[in-house]
């Protein structure tokens, strides 16, 4: 299914682009989170008569992801959980932990932006942790996973 993105989307392409899709990824996401419209000849002229407005969007959505990865950069974050003997958690820190205990610092992130390929986090240590702000913007900060033993 051919569609033009109205945003830029990782691994897919950027504002403005044709590209082709899975029928079920475009009729299921794309389209109904208003990122892409249907590749028809009218929507098409619709975007290229509008394509400095949406340009200028995402550039202010840019320029937003850039301030608030300046504010996470460096930032420190601990959390406390129950773990045994040997720093092992009863439970697991997880994306939904990590984005309470950054937004209680006053910085608000999605669950969706932290970024743990390893999976959640079952030992008590120091963790670096990749947040996705924007499809060019990164930020890193640092996590402490403190065990407190029973």
């Amino acid at each position: 299914m051919e569609i033009i993105l109205l945003e830029s989307i990782d691994r897919l392409g950027g504002l403005g682009d044709l590209v082709n899709v899975r029928p079920g990824f475009a009729r299921n996401y794309l389209l109904p989170m208003g990122k892409a419209k249907l590749a028809t000849p009218e929507n098409i002229a619709e975007i290229e008569t509008h394509r400095a407005e949406l340009e200028k969007q995402e550039a202010t959505v840019l320029a937003a992801a850039k301030a608030r990865a300046k504010q996470l950069e460096g930032l420190e974050v601990s959390i406390a959980a129950k773990s045994g003997g040997e720093g092992k958690l009863f439970g697991s820190i997880t994306n939904a932990n990590i984005t309470d205990a950054i937004n209680e610092k006053g910085i608000e992130v999605e669950k969706s932006e932290i970024r743990m390929p390893e999976g959640p986090i079952r030992l008590a240590g120091d963790y670096e942790i990749d947040l996705h702000l924007h499809t060019e913007v990164n930020a890193t900060i640092k996590l402490t996973v403190i065990g407190e033993e029973d």
